[in-house]
């Protein structure tokens, strides 16, 4: 299955979900595509006039452009996944936070598309960590566990 995490550009919890055997869908996927040789493309030459309209799919016109650029990137992520990983409350590091409106936009989307969902709060501590793992990973097997079953019905 095709797993979208949140923050969208987190290498630990893009990490868990291929040890578990999902696809993750992280942005680094969609800026490679756009970005065919980063020294020396810049702005990037295969940016397309299109690509800013995307965001218009998710954002309203009024929202600030750099809103809709993200969501440009961050919204056929959404639409391609079939579950969700949201980490709450994940400090700077962790992730992409650069723009709370964006991600307000997208933890939005993200929970009014039919999938599971899994929200967990970023542990403080190492036990808090270890459940942490723990429930991602029970989660990520119950999700194999539903694929292989519809699988077998079809």
């Amino acid at each position: 299955m095709k797993v979208i995490v949140f923050p969208p550009n987190s290498m630990i919890l893009a990490d868990l979900v291929e040890r578990n055997g999902h696809e993750a869908l992280v942005i680094q996927q969609q800026i490679h595509n756009k970005v065919t040789t980063p020294d020396i493309d810049a702005p990037p030459l295969n940016v397309t006039e299109d690509d800013p309209i995307e965001g218009l799919k998710y954002a309203a016109i009024e929202v600030p452009s750099g809103v809709r650029g993200r969501m440009a990137i961050f919204g056929p992520l959404i639409e391609e996944a079939d579950a969700a990983i949201i980490m709450q409350d994940a400090p700077y590091g962790f992730g992409c936070v650069g723009c709370a409106r964006t991600n307000e936009l997208t933890l939005f989307t993200m929970r009014h598309k039919n999938m599971p969902i899994l929200e967990l709060q970023f542990p403080k501590s190492r036990d808090e960590t270890v459940d942490a793992v723990y429930k991602i990973s029970t989660f990520l097997s119950d999700l194999k566990e539903e694929e292989e079953k519809t699988k077998q019905e079809e």
